[in-house]
């Protein structure tokens, strides 16, 4: 089978697949030569990667105007929030990394939503609950991102929200042409948007959902940003919007209330960090997974990866069993930062803890993966085997040295199913990632954080940016994370390679594999006591920048699973 897709300077690149496999559908690209099947993008001034076209083009045209990274990235992320509304938007949550140019510092923006303060233990026992709803007004917590995009203007950009806001408003009211992917992953969630009135109103016109090429408009959610973008960030906490969305759930039996969005607040946090062969790595602490990354890569740097040679059968068995250990202690312990055992973090990211846990991994087998470990106590939370994320995640750097890694969410495909009355606001179902586990750290309760799967992700050289990129999916974020340092870092890859070479996602008791790694390597896992499953589609999206430690040369990465552009000037 042979698929003709046009390159960005209008070359046909052609890529080939089996006549065994399965026929490939929108969404699920085939990937995976080590050789990248397009150029990455290079800059001198800026360079913006997102997962649309559109957004990657507004981004831009802020830094060409003027505007420095951060300016561009929320840009970009409003725009997102309206021509990717299946992975994200104003309902959902975002985290970043910043890069400060002045300052030479990174710093960590928590922008995730807090459960309401009628979220107990009790309330949900009331209501004959024995596990946490998955979508509906019982999975929604506070949205965080309108706020997280107040606090990055404010301390970090040089454009007022309103500004940053026009292009999504514009698209929203206008209207916008739906890319391949996101028209795909739109049909796929047409008959759960059609079970909710308002979701349906907004997103299935004529009933169904848009397809490649069509004009879609949202124009209450333009209406919604509109206010935004006269009120700024109390327009979604304290004013009008707020005010709807909360009657909205009250109508839905929910529990969100004006004193929720009223004590909102996104919190800038110290990033968590660890040594690789010389390369700082950068994630953010909890209630996200980014320690889950550093573990694994802590657990990797005891082993010669190198010599193993890239997608051989010795290095994605080592991976795959690095990834069981650390998200068993991810199952154990990842919760809202403060009901964390104390000095459990500190533990879990050092090179002695992974020093204690490596002569665990056998070479020659695949290990059991359980909800428990040495490290800790036994769970019986464990969602490696649920895929609920879908994400949206850009990155954005300008001349001057500021650089922002950034992740923004709705967690399932189209969040919580529900859109808030005429507002046009898809809510986010974040509150599944609570359990109602007794004893556990990530046992629902009020106002509180819920396990989360955002990560964003840097790699300094030097102590200054030398990569910023991220991989969206959920619980396959952490694991392609060290896929992608190994690739820049072992194996020595462009920033496009890097992110667009063939991955394996560690899933349950199954390894997903994409279709660029070879039969011999199957047969050699499969020997090992691995179960192997076809891993198209499964491996979420890549967006990356490199700067080049010598020229400052900009060179953006945008890898082909998802719709998007890397773009610089």
């Amino acid at each position: 089978m042979r698929r003709v897709l046009l390159g960005l300077s209008g070359a046909a690149l052609i890529m080939t697949t089996s006549a065994a496999q399965q026929p490939i559908r929108p969404g699920d690209r085939p990937s995976g030569n080590i050789l990248a099947t397009r150029s990455a993008a290079v800059g001198r001034h800026g360079m913006i990667a997102t997962s649309q076209a559109l957004a990657s083009a507004a981004g831009l045209r802020v830094l060409q105007e003027g505007g420095n990274a951060i300016d561009a990235a929320v840009t970009a992320a409003a725009v997102l929030a309206v021509v990717e509304p299946s992975m994200n938007g104003i309902g959902g949550d975002l985290f970043a990394l910043v890069h400060d140019a002045k300052t030479k510092q990174v710093y960590g923006l928590d922008s995730s939503g807090r459960s309401a303060y009628r979220a107990t233990p009790e309330e949900f026992a009331r209501r004959g609950l024995t596990e946490m709803a998955e979508d509906g007004p019982l999975a929604v917590d506070v949205p965080g991102v309108v706020e997280g995009w107040h606090q990055l203007l404010t301390r970090f950009g040089t454009i007022p929200l309103s500004k940053a806001l026009q292009p999504a408003i514009a698209y929203a009211r206008d209207g916008f042409p739906v890319q391949e992917i996101m028209a795909a992953q739109w049909q796929d969630a047409a008959e759960r948007l059609a079970e909710d009135a308002a979701a349906a109103r907004t997103f299935l016109p004529g009933g169904k959902a848009p397809r490649e090429g069509e004009i879609f408009a949202n124009p209450n959610l333009a209406r919604s940003l509109d206010l935004i973008a006269k009120e700024g960030r109390d327009a979604f906490y304290t004013g009008a919007i707020a005010k709807a969305i909360v009657a909205d759930m009250k109508a839905r039996d929910g529990l969100l209330e004006m004193r929720d969005f009223v004590d909102h607040k996104a919190d800038w946090v110290e990033p968590l960090r660890t040594s690789y062969r010389g390369h700082d790595v950068v994630e953010m602490p909890p209630s996200t997974q980014g320690f889950v990354a550093l573990e694994m890569l802590n657990l990797m740097e005891g082993f010669d990866v190198k010599a193993m040679g890239h997608n051989s059968a010795d290095y994605l068995h080592l991976l795959s069993e690095a990834k069981k250990l650390a998200f068993a202690d991810r199952a154990a312990y990842l919760a809202d930062r403060d009901a964390m055992p104390k000095g459990i973090l500190a533990m879990l990211v050092s090179k002695d803890y992974a020093t204690r846990r490596r002569p665990e991994i056998n070479m020659q087998k695949a290990g059991a993966y359980a909800a428990g470990t040495p490290g800790g106590p036994s769970s019986p939370l464990d969602f490696s085997g649920r895929d609920l994320g879908d994400t949206i995640y850009l990155t954005a750097a300008d001349g001057q040295g500021n650089v922002v890694s950034f992740i923004q969410s709705l967690f399932s495909s189209f969040g919580a199913g529900i859109v808030a009355g005429e507002t046009g606001i898809t809510l986010h179902n974040r509150g599944a990632g609570f359990t109602l586990a007794p004893g556990h750290p990530n046992r629902i309760a009020p106002h509180k954080r819920p396990l989360h799967t955002l990560v964003p992700a840097m790699i300094l050289k030097g102590g200054r940016p030398w990569v910023s990129f991220g991989v969206m999916g959920g619980d396959n974020q952490a694991q392609a994370h060290v896929q992608v340092v190994a690739n820049l870092v072992d194996f020595g890859m462009g920033i496009q390679q890097a992110g667009e070479a063939a991955r394996v996602r560690h899933t349950g008791n199954s390894l997903a594999v994409e279709t660029g790694i070879g039969a011999e390597v199957r047969r050699a896992l499969e020997a090992r006591g691995h179960t192997l499953t076809d891993g198209r589609g499964a491996m979420g999206g890549f967006q990356g920048i490199l700067i080049d430690p010598k020229t400052g040369v900009l060179m953006g990465g945008s890898d082909l699973r998802k719709d998007g552009l890397a773009i610089g000037w």
